[in-house]
Formats: structure tokens, sequence, C-alpha cells
């Protein structure tokens, strides 16, 4: 058993190691949010251009900003920035790849003015995130920035060590131009329609708070890039780790497992240049719009459709839920009658085809991905996925059958507790909002909805409240299954 570390690589079969020499490598890119997703994304297309002989000035500096990065802190500075991303295919094959894109790791808590130093230097060209859904700090139906959150009012107060990626972010802007430096690009890689603009409205805001003349610099001078990012990534499990000693002999205290499947469309806008990541199959394009579109209204929004009835079916894993017939009817009529209907064409993309790949992604049994990871932090979702379908289609007499049934299941899954009287442990940043809501709604069926945060004024919408109520009271005295019956019926 091999400990991977940049020493023990010789150990190790060619094959599987990086072919390039790391020595050589300079950091051009510092990411905020290390986690399995960006390391089976961003880092793994580095990687590739790496392994050609580019990009060697472009390597990625991490940077953890809360709590819980530590443990990330920990397994890649123990294995110098090194990590196992396996592929796992739907036929059982499992193919691993050591990823070496990632040169130094600094978790901002320990020395943040090491991690705004490291942004200040002139070899760093771009800021990249991947901080979640909720990591932009916008309210979800106003789109205005938080300012009242106590970590961005700790950040906003002279001489405190800022413990945000904003606080971070806009110091290591305003250290570069007051020493001349351009700025860096700014390059969200969250699901976020318009995460370029989310990221800038965010940012703007914060510097405004600070200093207006450095919020008005942050607006004018500093790219932020709009992008679609894709590829299932399921959190990587005890099990992952001990099948990749027994299969590789790598002993990774952190591997990454993910689909086959990997697509980043990126706006061309980085005026200190960028890799060439068209040559590690990015598409590069002028607008991403209708791609993210696209893949926010068809592939996430369908895992928030599959994964509450899934949950209240008795499914724990995704590709279980999505290889039932119930389910995969659900999930295409979905798509085909609700989502794709508010979608622009896509240039490139035949979307009947994206739409059943789509449910063959979710089937792939050996990516294990979990219903509970998909229920998560479902505040942050919903809104930006889902909700944009029903508002389109209630603009235009489109239909809301299914995705109105997605809200009612979410809302009764916020109650808590299962229909075989089992707790949930619902994980969301409002839970302890969401929850009381919905343990209300056998007396007031709009108690959820009526959450003007999140739902804005749709509960003031008599078609979009008298088919959530319907669904809501079917889940309610049939459950999911029958409900899902009912509603194919109703189709």
């Amino acid at each position: 058993m091999v400990p991977l570390t940049a020493q023990n690589l010789a150990s190790l079969p060619k094959d599987l190691i990086p072919s390039y020499d790391r020595s050589s490598l300079r950091t051009g890119i510092v990411h905020f949010g290390v986690g399995g997703f960006h390391r089976a994304h961003e880092a793994m297309y580095l990687d590739r251009l790496m392994a050609e002989g580019k990009a060697h000035d472009w390597a990625i500096c991490g940077v953890g900003v809360m709590p819980a990065d530590a443990r990330m802190r920990d397994a890649l500075v123990s294995q110098d920035g090194l990590y196992t991303l396996v592929v796992k295919a739907p036929d059982g094959t499992w193919t691993p790849q050591v990823i070496g894109s990632i040169k130094e790791y600094l978790y901002a808590p320990d020395d943040p003015g090491a991690v705004i130093e490291k942004m200040a230097s002139e070899q760093v060209r771009i800021v990249s995130l991947t901080v979640t859904e909720g990591g932009y700090n916008f309210n979800a139906v106003t789109g205005e920035f938080v300012a009242d959150n106590p970590d961005v009012q700790h950040d906003l107060q002279p001489g405190n060590a800022p413990r945000t990626s904003f606080g971070l972010i806009t110091e290591a802007l305003a250290r570069r131009r007051d020493r001349g430096l351009p700025p860096f690009t700014i390059m969200s890689c969250d699901n976020i329609q318009g995460n370029g603009h989310a990221a800038q409205r965010s940012f703007v805001a914060f510097a405004t708070l600070r200093d207006p003349e450095l919020g008005a610099y942050v607006q004018e001078q500093v790219a932020f890039p709009n992008s679609m990012v894709d590829r299932i990534t399921p959190v990587t499990t005890d099990d992952d780790r001990e099948q990749v000693r027994e299969r590789f002999g790598i002993d990774d205290a952190w591997p990454v497992v993910c689909e086959p499947f990997t697509q980043w469309v990126l706006e061309d806008a980085f005026p200190l240049g960028r890799p060439a990541f068209e040559d590690a199959g990015v598409q590069v394009v002028a607008d991403v719009e209708p791609y993210e579109l696209m893949k926010l209204r068809l592939l996430n929004a369908s895992h928030q459709a599959l994964c509450y009835f899934g949950y209240l079916s008795g499914f724990r894993l995704v590709h279980e839920v999505a290889q039932d017939p119930q389910f995969d009817a659900f999930l295409l009529a979905y798509m085909r009658r609700e989502a794709t209907p508010t979608l622009a064409p896509v240039p490139g993309i035949d979307l009947a085809n994206y739409q059943r790949q789509l449910i063959e992604r979710f089937s792939n049994a050996q990516v294990r991905d979990t219903v509970a990871r998909l229920c998560a932090e479902s505040s942050d979702r919903i809104p930006k996925w889902l909700l944009p379908v029903i508002r389109k289609n209630l603009e235009t007499g489109g239909e809301i059958l299914r995705s109105t049934a997605v809200v009612a299941s979410w809302a009764r899954y916020a109650e808590g507790t299962d229909e075989q009287g089992q707790p949930i442990e619902v994980v969301d940043r409002l839970r302890d909002t969401l929850v009381p809501l919905a343990r209300t709604q056998h007396d007031d069926p709009l108690a959820f909805i009526k959450n003007r945060e999140l739902f804005g004024d749709l509960a003031d919408n008599e078609r979009f409240v008298s088919t959530y109520k319907s669904v809501l009271a079917s889940l309610h005295s049939k459950g999911a299954r029958t409900t899902l019956d009912d509603l194919a019926g109703a189709s």
C-alpha cells in the first residue's frame, strides 16, 4: 500500500501518475472551495493540459474558508496536493488517475494574510470559485446582497482579518490596485444562472459597502466570465477509499469519484489570459446562457424532481430511483412538457437526446450517488433551478403540474418525517425556519410557500396555489407513490 505523496509517485504505475514535472509548475489560479466537484472538473481539465505540456504556469492554489475545509487542508497538505480521481462507468469499469494540478493549499483561518498575498501576487491571474449556490450571499428572490450577514459585517470592520471569500478576495484586489497590478479574473464555477453576473453583483456589493470607490473599481475593471459546469460527483465514502486501496494500491485520504460525462461551457472573458481550456475539451463560447439554462432546468431541476419523491418512496440511491419506470416517465414528462418549452435553442445540442442521456447518467449504478445529497440545501437550489420554470410557464400558459408537484414534495420532505414515521435529517441553511413551517401544513396548506424570501409572490397565483394544494394533500393522504401514479393519469 503506497501513501499518496509526491515522494511516493515513482512507486505507482506510470500510467496512473502525472506525466509532467510538478516541480516546474507555477501557481496561476487560486481556487476557493476545493471539494469533490472542483477536483473532478476544473482541476482535472488543467491536469489534462499539463499532461500535454501546456498550462504549467496555471497550477492551482486551493483555499479553504469554512471550518469544514480543515479536513481538506489536512488531506491535501499531507499528500502534496495530489489525489486520485476515479471515473466509474456504468459497465463497472473504474478508471483511476492521480491528478497533480493542485500545487498548494491554504486554509484561510490559519493565515488569512497568506491567502490575500497569494492572490495579490502578479503571477495569479484567475481566482475561481465553487462555494455552492448559497456562497454568494444574495437573497434568492430579490437578488440583493445580504449586507447584515454577521461574517460580512465582521469583514467590513477596518482592521479585522477577513472571514469570508468576499473579504479575502476584495482585500487582494485592493492591494493589486494600490500596487499598480491589473485585477485578476473572478471565475465562478457554481450552479447558478449567470454565475459570473451573480458573482459580480455580490463582490461589487461587498466592495461598495467597504469603499464606494473600490466598488466602482471592481464593477469596471474586474472580469466575471459566465460558465456552465456539469459532472455528477457524489460525496466520497469510506468504501471509496477502501476500494482505491484494494484496486489500485493507493492510500488516498480523500479520493474523488465521478461519472464519465463531463461538460464545461465557458465565456471567453479573461483580460490577463487563461489556460487553453478548449484544448482539453472545454467549450469556450461567446454566450453561455443557452447551455446553462439547459443544464439548470433539465439536469439540476430533474435531480430535485426525483429526490424528494424518491426519498419519500423509500429510495436512498439515485440510480435506483432513475431505473424505476414510474420515475423515468415522471422525469421525462417534466423535461419534455415543462422545462424544455422554457428554453431557447441550444447550439450543437439535440435536447431530446440530452434528456434521455440524463436518465442514463442518473441510472449509473456505479456512481452510487445518494438521494440525501440531492435533497440537501434545497433552499439554495429550488428557487434558482425550478421556480424559473414555473414562473415562465405561468406567464405563457404552459404546464406547471409536475414542477409544482416537486415543490409540494419538497414541502412534504421538509416536515422531517418519512411515510413510515422515521425521522428525516433535513440539511439546509434555513432548516430552523423551513421545518417548523412545513410541520404546520396540515392546518395551513400554504404555510411553506408563504415564505416570500424563497417563493416571492407565487402564493398569490391562483393556478399555482390550487395545483400545489392538490398535490400536497395527495402526498399527505395517499403517499408519494400513489401521487406519482395520479400525476401520470392527470397528464
